[in-house]
């Protein structure tokens, strides 16, 4: 598909995403073969499942394209467009049979997120996001208009790792927003662009976990970036604040810097 527009990229993308879904939800809450990663994260069949079905529709239909996945690791990173994915965010979620978990993948031009695609298979969702347009199953989303941290519903996420590197600015964190709620995992980002949630700050990351938020969040309106305000790459540490306004954005810069 050498001259394919964005707008059909996005809705490849988007079709990908309920595909690699349906093959999630064929192992979830089944019997799963589980192995632990060198950074002690599970790992299950379905994870390499999903993550294969993915590369071969890619190897397919997109092969001068690069390709970053979790599970297999990264190639063709210098070249124009590259697939970032994730193939179930949030394995302890699915190993526990909690319906949250997610598939993430974002297409990168030239180094820079351009479409930003983030399905929740259990609960039959599919958001995307390119340009200034995000929706979710087709229908139009934006953020909420939430400009006041004491007044926000916040999420923090990974706060047992957050306390361990950053103890002080989870001990501000647990202090603000008028609703908070700790999990992990991509949902509350999605939900955030789709004007449910106000911020979510968010720490430990891979660039296949927030690559993906990226243009999904900014074309709902909102914004992402790391603890100090400057945009995510390839390259970032993987702390993350995602926010739905400015204002809401600058106030947690002030405790996470």
């Amino acid at each position: 598909m050498p001259n394919i527009t964005d707008t059909a990229l996005r809705a490849y993308a988007e079709k990908l995403a309920e595909e690699a879904g349906k093959v999630a939800m064929g192992y979830f809450r089944g019997k799963l073969g589980v192995e632990v990663k060198e950074d002690l994260s599970p790992v299950t069949i379905a994870d390499k499942a999903v993550e294969a079905f993915v590369r071969a529709r890619l190897a397919q239909d997109f092969p001068d394209d690069g390709i970053f996945g979790e599970e297999e690791g990264a190639s063709g990173l210098d070249r124009a467009r590259v697939w970032v994915l994730d193939p179930i965010d949030g394995t302890r979620s699915f190993l526990s049979g909690y319906p949250t978990f997610g598939f993430l993948l974002a297409i990168l031009e030239h180094g820079r997120p351009k479409i930003g695609v983030v399905g929740i298979p259990a609960m039959g969702e599919v958001y995307a996001g390119l340009g200034q347009d995000a929706r979710c199953n087709g229908a139009p989303i934006s953020v909420s208009a939430r400009k006041t941290l004491s007044n926000a519903i916040l999420y923090i996420h990974e706060a047992e790792h957050m306390r361990d590197g950053d103890e002080a600015v989870l001990e501000q964190l647990t202090k603000s927003g008028a609703t908070r709620r700790f999990a992990y995992d991509c949902y509350a980002h999605a939900l955030l662009a789709a004007g449910h949630i106000d911020a979510v700050v968010d720490y430990n990351l891979q660039p296949y976990d927030y690559l993906p938020l990226c243009a999904l969040i900014e074309a709902a309106g909102g914004i992402i970036t790391d603890w100090h305000g400057q945009p995510l790459t390839l390259q970032s540490d993987g702390r993350v604040i995602s926010a739905a306004t400015p204002e809401l954005h600058a106030e947690l810069l002030e405790i996470t810097r």
